[in-house]
């Protein structure tokens, strides 16, 4: 299985904020309702924007480090999803040392996301 070295997390920036005051990342309200933080890899998170955050301003791109997440308490898993492709599901809260990076995701008129080159390369 080809895992990465980071994976992504898009976040409404005042989640990200309410997850720095609290010391950890628990999640979207679709993450706490799945029992899993969801996440995407280089090669998913353009089109996770497109199905589930098309016109949603005020949003984060926080790159992950997978080793962070491996050392921390809580189980990675990669599992299936649309088309078969595994996607990485955290089984727990995020330790907020795993990220790192986080920046601005820009929106087009058309509520389209444009992605940092390191992501789309």
């Amino acid at each position: 299985m080809d895992m990465t070295e980071v994976i992504y997390k898009i976040c409404p920036r005042s989640l990200w904020q309410a997850a720095k005051n609290a010391g950890q990342f628990k999640g979207a309200p679709i993450d706490l309702e799945d029992g899993y933080i969801h996440f995407s890899t280089s090669k998913q998170v353009v089109e996770t924007a497109r199905k589930h955050f098309k016109g949603q301003d005020d949003l984060l791109l926080l790159t992950i480090s997978v080793k962070e997440l491996e050392n921390c308490p809580h189980e990675i898993k990669w599992e299936p999803s649309r088309g078969g492709d595994l996607f990485p599901h955290l089984y727990g809260p995020m330790p907020l040392d795993a990220v790192v990076k986080s920046e601005e995701l820009a929106m087009d008129a058309e509520g389209y996301h444009h992605f940092p080159a390191f992501v789309t390369q």
